[in-house]
């Protein structure tokens, strides 16, 4: 959810920049108009398409992060379902093989968000920090107990049959 907040936000700013680029690029050619005798030829004219052409492409960028903010939560969803595993786990079995709170908080996270989580939303979730999570993950892993899998610059952890 604050990532959607952050992308209407940025949305908001972007439509913020857009209309102060349209004042300035109307006040430019108004000041232009009036003190360049030499017609479209000006070298003046040029700076003002370049300046123009900078400021739009500072706007689109600020749109596409906006929306991929917006968007990312549904995109990592989408994810997450292609990689999902149909198993039945038996959760009080998985949980007697955690050996401390924090394996177990680990697994009952995985084990609430459907079998598959996103390594950065364990993070999230546990809010224990991302090296001790990776140094869990690690036990876990070579326990045979989850896998993961390279997700660009992420990785979903997947609980493996028992």
């Amino acid at each position: 959810m604050q990532d959607k907040t952050t992308g209407y936000f940025i949305l908001t700013i972007s439509a913020l920049v857009g209309f102060i680029i349209y004042l300035f690029n109307k006040a430019l050619k108004d000041i232009v108009a009036v003190s360049c005798d030499h017609g479209d030829a000006c070298p003046m004219w040029g700076s003002i398409n370049f300046q123009t052409n900078i400021s739009l492409a500072i706007m689109t960028t600020l749109i596409i992060i906006g929306l991929y903010l917006i968007f990312a939560e549904n995109i990592k969803e989408h994810i997450l379902k292609k990689t999902k595993v149909n198993t039945k786990i038996n959760k009080t079995d998985l949980l007697k093989k955690a050996r401390n709170p924090e394996e177990k908080l680990i697994l009952e996270c995985i084990l609430e968000k459907g079998n598959t989580i996103f390594q950065s939303d364990l993070v999230d979730k546990t809010k224990l920090s991302k090296v001790k999570i990776t140094r869990i993950l690690n036990r876990l892993e070579t326990r045979n107990i989850i896998e993961r899998k390279r997700r660009g610059m992420t990785n979903i952890v997947i609980l493996k049959r028992q």
